[in-house]
């Protein structure tokens, strides 16, 4: 089980949580683990698993259906200002390493682990997060492609700096929480915004791409900013097939200082888990969701910092921060409150070997794709007609990860980091 994405989570019951899931939720499982958050991080991981049911795809076909097309449209990114579900997958699995890093210190503490042996240890993750992003974005190069804003490698940047922060009283980390996003926002407002006769075509943005801010907005348009800046120098420092000009996304590698806001955030509620523990703080969590939200759509709304998850700016953290609340306090309220369990057993399986789900999505697609049509060929997935053959297909796959999973699970076999 990884350590950094699913440490030991809040007991349910006030009962100390073991490594190893039950094998059934219909187990005693509030003694052992908080299912609401292995639930909440299994639906993380398979909206990102979820990719291969090519809802957008299905879409094209049924181009009239409404409802093929809000199933696409929440399966992809937004191009720049805005939120789908899809866009939750990242706050959301930097939220949830910020719920459990409280529970891992506290078991090692009880262990007696002294704190420089805690602190190495949390380097060589942080380390090896950094490893495994640059890894996984390499696989269609010839050579290491070093970027940083794949998710394990933003979360490795900044889980040093969080794992420090939680050692500090509750004050300080709300003021380091708000220092970080007001010094990262002003910042950007002080780099100079790109001027009217800025050359957006030599940093690839199309001349039909209709997100262009205007005025003081512009600080954060698409690769003319602050980040874009910062990525011309800093990977070009490193050996390169070709020199990095531009990040088609607009993805950057300083997104890692507001993705930390994320997991402070996540701290903080792994933190009221503990604080309220045996009950719930689902209240509290409630009301916290709903104000990050109202800010992060007051800074947008008034020209002060959009919301675009892409460069992750700070009325980002906010605005998908509040949302990351609400996730956590909507299991909590089924699960531990409401005792309704045996449904999340399907997200439980995944939410309990996140690293091994996030290899999985990343390193088996093709695989599974290839040698399931080789040896079934294309007519099986061709019985709801051509429109749904992308989604049938896709199902299978899906359905081939989770029951890998699955035995996994039963063996209680989970990859650790």
């Amino acid at each position: 089980m990884s350590e950094v994405l699913q440490a030991e989570q809040p007991p349910a019951a006030g009962v100390e949580t073991i490594t190893a899931p039950p094998a059934r939720p219909s187990m005693d499982v509030a003694t052992v683990r908080n299912l609401a958050v292995d639930a909440y991080r299994g639906l993380v991981m398979l909206l990102m698993m979820g990719e291969v049911l090519s809802f957008s795809k299905v879409s094209a076909y049924f181009n009239h259906s409404v409802f093929w097309k809000v199933l696409g449209w929440n399966q992809t990114h937004t191009e720049w200002f805005g939120c789908s579900l899809h866009d939750m997958i990242q706050p959301s699995f930097s939220f949830l390493v910020g719920v459990a890093l409280p529970y891992s210190i506290r078991s090692r503490q009880r262990k007696g682990t002294p704190f420089p042996k805690m602190l190495g240890h949390t380097i060589w993750r942080s380390l090896l997060l950094i490893a495994l992003g640059i890894f996984l974005r390499s696989l269609a190069s010839t050579q290491t492609n070093f970027t940083f804003e794949d998710t394990l490698t933003q979360i490795g940047l900044g889980y040093t700096f969080l794992f420090l922060l939680a050692f500090r009283p509750t004050r300080d980390q709300w003021i380091a929480f708000g220092a970080l996003l007001f010094g990262y926002w002003l910042a950007w407002a002080l780099y100079p915004a790109p001027g009217p006769n800025f050359d957006y075509a030599a940093v690839g943005v199309p001349p039909d791409w209709h997100h262009l801010y205007t005025g003081f907005r512009a600080h954060w348009n698409k690769n003319s900013n602050l980040g874009q800046a910062f990525d011309l120098w800093f990977l070009n420092l490193f050996p390169r097939e070709h020199p990095f000009v531009f990040n088609e996304g607009g993805y950057l590698t300083l997104s890692f200082i507001p993705t930390l806001g994320t997991m402070i955030l996540g701290l903080f509620a792994g933190q009221w888990f503990q604080a309220a523990a045996p009950r719930q703080p689902i209240r509290k969590f409630v009301i916290t969701g709903v104000i990050l939200i109202a800010l992060g759509l007051f800074f947008h709304l008034t020209g002060v910092c959009p919301i675009v998850k892409r460069i992750w700016t700070p009325s980002w953290t906010l605005f998908s921060g509040g949302i990351c609340f609400l996730f956590l306090s909507a299991f909590s309220w089924i699960i531990d409150v409401k005792q309704y369990r045996r449904w999340a057993f399907f997200l439980i399986v995944v939410g309990t070997n996140s690293i091994a789900a996030y290899l999985i999505a990343h390193l088996w697609e093709d695989f599974l794709r290839r040698n399931i049509l080789t040896n079934l060929g294309h007519a099986p997935f061709l019985i709801f007609g051509p429109g749904l053959q992308p989604l049938v297909l896709g199902a299978t796959i899906l359905l081939f990860d989770w029951l890998f999973l699955h035995w996994m699970y039963r063996r209680k076999l989970f990859l650790r980091i």
